[in-house]
């Protein structure tokens, strides 16, 4: 898969808010699957079987790793895809670095 396939292929994977909240409460670290599903049923309403589907859909996608640990299963992010999107993101970075510095520089001038 070629870079830009692979940013457009993660921003469809993501492009889903509950996929994009449960790798958000993943980048704090490891969570059992029933804590995540707890968390994602009070924010979005959603049953345990339809967090299952999601977490399922970033696990066959790369974007989450699962460890069995007796009955329970943990799950992590796996970040290779989140650099891939990165990656993809790096020629479009010159849109925003140069307002951030001219910002910058403007703040220090604010503080003379």
């Amino acid at each position: 898969m070629t870079e830009t396939m692979a940013g457009v292929h993660a921003f469809d994977i993501l492009g889903d808010p509950v996929r994009r909240r449960i790798i958000e409460l993943l980048a704090d670290g490891e969570l059992p699957a029933g804590s995540i599903a707890a968390k994602i049923n009070a924010e979005f309403g959603i049953s345990q079987p339809a967090v299952s589907q999601h977490l399922r859909v970033l696990r066959d996608n790369g974007f989450a790793t699962v460890t069995v640990a007796g009955t329970r299963r943990l799950y992590a992010v796996a970040p290779g895809p989140l650099r891939e999107i990165d990656g993809w993101l790096d020629r479009y970075r010159k849109f925003w670095d140069n307002r951030l510095d001219a910002l910058e520089t403007e703040i220090h001038r604010g503080r003379r």
